[in-house]
């Protein structure tokens, strides 16, 4: 686990990813006397950007606080495939909490994507694109249990075709036994899109704060957060939006942080590198492969996950092992694509036992919420913690945000 205090950005990510140019910076201003205000979020990577956003556009009173750059963080290094495919599969997560919960929160998250997309359109540059999603056999997982999923998502409403191998062949050129091709994801350049979130934001009334939080108090009518430079911000409401860095009264069980590398490729240029429609692939299997193109024709891909390394040092020096893994395996992937890394970069990763996240108010803590997304769909959870928790605020509470609760119960298969 990431310590607060001592925890930079530079721990949460090392290398090089394609998203460092091309946006506005958002402005911070210096904390420079104790203030008073609605809602308080502290973080302001992609989470704390949407949780601003929605909070401000409701029209609360937002202050958002970082210590660093807004967004240079773990949002810089994601790889921004906004799936609402959930890490755990539906027939997994059935046989956690049974059929009719689990399809409702796929449903859920084909819903959030949705909208997404419609707050993207709003905030151009963002980068946002459509795309459709194509989950590959892979690992222990083949065609049998690959159409199993199918079927069962096909009784939850959820859209979705099933190819077999001549015709996933024939359709996106893959040499894999099956797939499932599934319209309603996107990707995106997750700093521009967090970047245009929060000038979204600063331009309805938040306003965003050099600051570091160094401890919370909890009272009657809201929470007393105190700076590391002495000075306090008085809150209604406080989200906690500190993405891995979780502060030490955040307890749970259900999380763990691993690391994730990544490359991308310089732009191909043969028409037979990239694939039909861009679609964002990912592996059935536990440590899956994931890839994704960009606007200049770069792929993307990444995996090569390690539960067991979280230091930063430890995760940083296996980058070039990891790079040539990753081009290896694009090679077996797409053999027509130039496997050369342009870019490559490391990340920690956070992930649940159930692939779910971790939203609500924390246990103990009053007038206190947290909005943990993790996981591969970490942007996804992260739109749809903003949603629940503006519900929340306004003394609204509906029965499925327990699904995502911090304090539910470990899944039981």
């Amino acid at each position: 686990m990431f310590h607060p205090d001592t925890t930079v950005q530079s721990d949460l990510r090392g290398g090089c990813p394609p998203w460092l140019s091309g946006f506005k910076r958002p402005v911070r201003r210096e904390l420079e006397h104790s203030l008073a205000c609605d809602v308080l979020v502290v973080g302001a990577g992609i989470t704390g950007a949407l949780m601003a956003e929605h909070l401000s556009r409701l029209g609360r009173e937002v202050i958002l606080i970082d210590r660093e750059r807004a967004g240079f963080g773990s949002t810089a290094a994601s790889t921004a495939m906004l799936q609402w495919e959930i890490d755990c599969p539906l027939s997994e997560l059935t046989g956690y909490y049974g059929f009719e919960r689990a399809a409702n929160i796929y449903r859920r998250s084909l819903q959030a994507v949705s909208g997404l997309k419609t707050l993207a359109e709003e905030l151009q540059p963002s980068g946002f694109r459509q795309r459709r999603s194509l989950y590959l056999t892979g690992g222990d997982t083949g065609a049998a249990e690959l159409h199993a999923e199918h079927v069962l998502r096909e009784r939850a409403g959820l859209p979705g075709v099933y190819l077999d191998y001549l015709t996933l062949k024939r359709e996106f050129g893959f040499d894999r036994e099956a797939a499932i091709v599934s319209p309603g994801s996107a990707d995106a350049d997750p700093l521009l899109l967090a970047h245009a979130l929060i000038n979204s934001a600063l331009a309805q009334g938040a306003v965003l704060y050099d600051a570091e939080a160094a401890s919370y108090a909890s009272f009657g009518h809201g929470v007393l957060v105190r700076m590391d430079n002495g000075l306090e911000v008085q809150a209604k409401h406080v989200v906690l939006a500190t993405g891995y860095v979780m502060p030490e009264f955040m307890k749970t069980d259900l999380h763990k942080t691993a690391s994730s590398w990544a490359i991308a490729t310089p732009p191909q240029t043969r028409p037979d590198a990239l694939w039909r429609d861009g679609a964002l692939i990912w592996e059935a299997s536990e440590d899956y492969l994931y890839a994704r193109t960009t606007a200049d024709n770069r792929i993307i891909i990444g995996g090569e996950d390690e539960d067991d390394i979280v230091d930063p040092d430890e995760r940083d020096v296996l980058m070039p092992a990891k790079r040539d893994a990753l081009l290896r395996k694009l090679k077996l992937l797409r053999p027509a694509a130039a496997a050369d890394a342009a870019f490559i970069w490391s990340g920690a990763f956070g992930q649940t036992d159930d692939g779910l996240p971790l939203i609500g108010e924390v246990p103990d803590q009053p007038n206190l919420f947290a909005a943990y997304g993790y996981g591969g769909n970490g942007i996804t959870f992260s739109y749809l913690a903003s949603r629940i928790i503006g519900e929340m605020l306004a003394g609204r509470h509906e029965p499925w945000y327990d699904d995502f609760a911090i304090d539910r119960p470990p899944p039981v298969a």
